[in-house]
């Protein structure tokens, strides 16, 4: 049984012996030797090709538009067959030709079998939260805010408007604009705007337009002023308020502009502050008017005091220098100028400072304040006045008035009504001189008691009839 199979192997070696001595073999394993290199050189060509798709892939999950679409490429092994043909055209080369061209075709399949089971995809990492970003339309535009208004603010500006349309308020016949002398050059009024706006702090207008009248007999002029002595320079603006202490200030700020500035007032903020005695509100009305120049809102107490009731404020403010900043915050600016003419003369006609009439104002279903500085008085519950006292109850008939009750009345409303009419009788009797005596009496004795003094004795009816004579 083993000799056959001797026998075979024997064979077989034999034969393979012969087959690779054979010029044909050799020939044959150096063809196998070149195409398993060029095998190699594509497989590794084609792992590049995958490595470069598996990042492409990646980079398109990342992005926010979705995956590329990627056009998925399969490197097809070719292996040149061209000088296997040669050895195949004589018949003992085809047996070769057969063999090596099976072993080439396996290892394409191999590759390509490789190639369709590699991973498309590499493993994913965690992705970002998206941040949504959001452009404007134009360039250099600027990002929308929310900007607080007041509400309903333009409908009582109008009103306002409305209600200063006569222009009859003291600030529109004494205010800073009309005590100037519009002929002087114009660094004299633009001095003699400065001086008036310095007056008129804690003062009303018309003891400002007549402290300015004075001033400009005198010659109301930096010259002027600084060869007036102070107690002339007293006498000719009293009785403005802090008088005394103006009279300094006026004297001081006139010396800096002589020395500093050339006799003219400063035409900027700042400077204007420089001066003693001029604040934020001045240096703002000076510029508005003196030079023309919108510069801030001038917030007086009339302008405080309107703008926290009618909520013109995010929230309340305690000083002018507060309010000022608030409404420049969202009113525009083609306003500034015009606010505190308006709400100047508003506050002295409409909305005053104690006891608002707020019963003619036209913003008073507006105004979140409307009626609650000045609410109607309730008449307070007394007893009704003694009859007989007036002359229209001397006239009247002596008959008392008894209120009439329906005929279907129950008998407890009629009971409850006699009762009232009872006391109401009383009440309505005259008291005697005796009774008016005692009251007397007990007032005195309680105003003594309070100053320590010690209780009165019961009155004598002498002293009684005294008083009752008296």
């Amino acid at each position: 049984m083993l000799a056959p199979v001797r026998n075979l192997c024997v064979y077989i070696f034999n034969r393979l012996t012969v087959r690779m001595n054979s010029p044909y073999f050799t020939e044959s394993v150096a063809m196998l030797d070149t195409c398993a290199t060029e095998t190699m050189v594509k497989s590794d060509v084609n792992k590049g090709g995958i490595r470069r798709l598996r990042s492409r892939i990646a980079q398109g999950l990342r992005s926010e538009d979705g995956p590329p679409k990627v056009k998925a490429e399969v490197h097809e092994q070719s292996i040149s067959v061209a000088p296997l043909q040669k050895h195949a055209e004589t018949p003992a080369g085809e047996a070769n030709y057969t063999e090596t061209l099976s072993s080439c075709n396996n290892t394409t399949i191999k590759v390509k079998e490789e190639a369709d089971q590699a991973p498309l995809t590499s493993p994913r990492k965690p992705r970002r939260g998206r941040v949504k970003v959001e452009y404007e339309e134009e360039e250099g535009a600027e990002l929308k805010r929310e900007r607080w208004e007041p509400r309903d603010w333009r409908t009582q500006l109008s009103f306002i408007r409305e209600m200063r349309s006569k222009r009859d308020a003291p600030v529109d016949q004494m205010g800073a604009e009309k005590c100037y002398d519009s002929e002087a050059p114009p660094e004299v009024r633009h001095y003699q705007v400065l001086i008036s706006l310095m007056l008129s702090s804690q003062t009303k207008d018309h003891v400002t337009g007549g402290a300015m009248q004075r001033l400009r007999e005198h010659g109301l002029s930096v010259d002027a002023i600084l060869k007036m002595d102070d107690e002339t320079l007293g006498k000719l603006i009293y009785p403005v308020g802090f008088w005394r202490t103006k009279v300094k200030y006026i004297k001081q700020t006139t010396a800096l502009i002589q020395q500093e500035f050339g006799g003219d007032i400063p035409d900027t903020v700042e400077g204007l502050m420089r001066l003693p005695g001029v604040g934020p509100k001045m240096a703002h009305l000076a510029m508005d008017i003196a030079w023309n120049r919108v510069s801030g809102i001038g917030v007086d107490t009339h302008v405080h005091r309107i703008s926290n009731r009618l909520g013109w404020t995010k929230k309340e403010t305690k000083t002018p220098e507060e309010t000022r900043r608030a409404l420049e915050e969202w009113l525009p600016r083609d306003l500034w100028s015009e606010i505190n003419w308006l709400l100047v003369g508003f506050g002295q006609q409409v909305c005053l400072p104690v006891s608002p009439l707020c019963s003619v104002c036209l913003n008073q279903h507006t105004c979140p304040s409307a009626h609650r500085s000045s609410p109607n008085k309730k008449l307070k519950s007394s007893p009704a006045k003694p009859a007989g006292n007036s002359p229209a109850d001397k006239l009247a008939s002596p008959t008392k008035q008894v209120k009439e009750e329906p005929a279907d009345a129950s008998l407890s409303q009629r009971k409850s009504t006699a009762k009232q009419e009872v006391l109401r009788n009383q009440l309505q009797e005259q008291p005697t001189s005796e009774d008016n005596a005692s009251s007397v009496l007990k007032k005195r004795s309680r105003r003594k008691g309070r100053a320590g003094a010690q209780q009165d004795r019961p009155p004598s009816s002498r002293q009684t009839q005294r008083t009752a004579e008296t």
